[in-house]
């Protein structure tokens, strides 16, 4: 009988994968020329940075009389007077407590409520749990120019308008449906196994919340927190209308230098990057957090 030779199998695999599209992508780009273009762009884009950053260090003649990149050739108009008027004008001061004031309540506010709205919609079964989500998620869509008068009146009617907690509030309940819908595609990754063994070993569900979940939601956390906190801290349409006038953040404090002593950009400029540097901080501490988050909670 003749051997019959063996015929390879058309469903198997005919040689190596082909690269996609992206690791094609990957590999063109990660040359040092592109690098060198991406460090240019990088140098641009700080520009203006850098620019408020000296000219916060210069005296006012100086500012008046040249742009700020003559620093490089003239180190000697370097000077820190200018923070030190800084700290000495109370307005700027005040208005900085005033912003921590609003920011750090309307962060972690957001941070718990949207944490527990977020794990009962990825894990608690209740009825109409996906029309709500729906409706929460469709308010991300809603301007806050929207809300502004009929907000403002009803704070009036409360008797907190203009106040502290007015302002906190405005912020907590615009910030909650991102917060939700950021925390809640996250927590519905988490394996349900998991969940399943914490309930066999006796855990309820604010112990599975507080031991399981929220560790595990740590990078969805800190990319929820920098989002709130930037939003807070650099808003300033909220402020001008719900903030007490005699008490202002500095958006508006900075605003109102600008307005009524428009000479004096030593404490303006000084002012604008303090203001700055203090988000920015926040942001850089929690980078890696914050990646992975964003990048874990639009999987859904």
């Amino acid at each position: 009988m003749a051997k019959t030779g063996s015929v390879p199998d058309p469903s198997g695999p005919s040689g190596p994968a082909r690269p996609s599209l992206v690791s094609r992508l990957a590999a063109r780009t990660s040359g040092g020329l592109v690098q060198a273009v991406l460090l240019v762009i990088a140098l641009f884009w700080l520009t203006p940075t850098i620019g408020l950053l000296v000219s916060s260090l210069r005296e006012t003649s100086d500012i008046a009389a040249s742009g700020w990149w003559t620093v490089f050739t003239e180190p000697a108009q370097l000077t820190v007077d200018n923070y030190a008027n800084l700290l000495g004008n109370d307005d700027i001061t005040t208005s900085l407590w005033t912003t921590v004031a609003i920011t750090v309540p309307s962060t972690v506010l957001v941070i718990v409520i949207g944490a527990l709205a977020g794990y009962a919609f990825a894990w608690l079964d209740f009825p109409g749990r996906d029309w709500v989500f729906m409706v929460v998620v469709g308010l991300l869509v809603v301007p806050v120019q929207v809300a502004l008068i009929p907000v403002s009146k009803l704070f009036n009617s409360l008797g907190i308008f203009q106040t502290l907690a007015g302002v906190v509030f405005f912020h907590v309940a615009f910030g909650l449906p991102f917060a939700v819908f950021l925390l809640r595609n996250f927590f519905a990754e988490i394996p349900r196994e998991l969940l399943e063994a914490a309930r066999l070993d006796g855990a309820g569900e604010i112990r599975l919340f507080t031991r399981v979940v929220l560790p595990l939601g740590g990078p969805a956390i800190a990319s929820l927190g920098i989002f709130q906190f930037l939003w807070v801290w650099n808003d300033m349409l909220v402020a001008l209308i719900f903030a007490d006038p005699g008490s202002p953040p500095v958006t508006v404090a900075l605003q109102q230098q600008v307005r009524q002593f428009g000479n004096n950009i030593d404490v303006l400029a000084s002012g604008a990057f303090v203001s700055m540097v203090i988000p920015l901080a926040v942001f850089f501490a929690f980078q890696r957090q914050f990646v992975n988050g964003v990048m874990a909670g639009a999987v859904k």
